[in-house]
């Protein structure tokens, strides 16, 4: 078997971060990823609580998982500014930030590496690893969009938050599997449970559901 990954998982504060779960309990199960560094910003933390309806003091991984894995390390970016994410001796495959909040966004763009957030971030470009920057915000002024701008051009890939609509989800669940499995297939963790047009007008099939990462 290859070499498992380690991924870097970041939730900043913005909306949607029961998908950066979804994409959690995805990376955990996959048998291609050996270990998940997890950042969570303070205001990522308040969004998760709120967004479980559950207390502001809650365990976080709790919320996302139900219970620990031994495959999951959690940073505190602000007290962990020094952990081993911030250094480009730590080998990783790359990172992503789900949900990326444009603030944080900007601050990756300017090189304010001021988190283990950034810092790690921030690695991630200098040693061109790969950083995926999944914004959640609407309307986007010219700050935000010249930030992404900047961000392309720095080598990392926006890959905002936006569902599909062509395989008709009927649901919020099958748009969340739907996004999470294109974002691991987009990130080299290729799915067998995401809707794949087949070429011919007026159809489409879904890959048979074998089980991710088969």
């Amino acid at each position: 078997m290859p070499e498992q990954r380690r991924v870097l998982l970041a939730v900043t504060g913005a909306g949607g971060t029961r998908l950066a779960g979804r994409l959690l309990a995805a990376l955990i199960a996959d048998a291609r990823v050996g270990h998940v560094d997890l950042m969570i910003s303070p205001n990522g933390r308040k969004l998760i609580a709120h967004e479980h309806a559950a207390p502001q003091d809650a365990d976080p991984v709790e919320l996302m998982l139900g219970g620990p894995s031994e495959k999951v390390m959690l940073w505190d970016p602000e007290s962990d500014v020094a952990g081993p994410p911030s250094s480009g001796s730590y080998r990783c495959w790359g990172m992503i930030v789900l949900p990326c909040a444009l603030g944080a966004a900007a601050r990756i763009a300017q090189g304010a590496a001021n988190t283990l957030i950034e810092r790690a971030a921030d690695v991630c470009l200098k040693e061109r690893r790969p950083l995926i920057l999944c914004l959640r915000e609407t309307p986007l002024n010219l700050i935000h969009l010249r930030n992404m701008v900047q961000l392309t051009e720095a080598g990392a890939v926006v890959y905002p938050m936006i569902p599909t609509y062509y395989n008709v989800p009927q649901s919020v669940e099958q748009m969340d599997e739907e996004f999470v499995a294109r974002l691991l297939g987009f990130a080299g963790l290729d799915q067998t449970d995401y809707y794949e047009w087949t070429g011919a007008a007026g159809t489409a099939a879904s890959r048979e559901r074998s089980g991710a990462g088969s």
